[in-house]
């Protein structure tokens, strides 16, 4: 009779390996994460601009500042 064999391939076992550590340096690999901070700070940079437009539109703020340089700009 012939006998069960409970051995595993260790091919299997070894591309599984090489899988997973293929996988775990690619995420470790930050190339590109500089360039990827850089767009979020412009995005954010670019809505608080956005947003500052907003607000100096307004005639109460346009008053304000215009009284504010007329008051910087006036002699005595």
């Amino acid at each position: 009779m012939k006998e069960p064999q409970n051995t595993v391939s260790r091919a299997p076992v070894s591309r599984l390996r090489a899988n997973v550590a293929r996988a775990v340096d690619a995420l470790a690999d930050e190339r590109g994460a500089a360039t990827a901070e850089y767009a979020v700070a412009t995005m954010a940079a670019v809505g608080f601009a956005g947003l500052l437009v907003l607000i100096l539109r307004g005639d109460e703020v346009r008053g304000i500042l215009t009284d504010l340089v007329r008051n910087a700009l006036s002699v005595g």
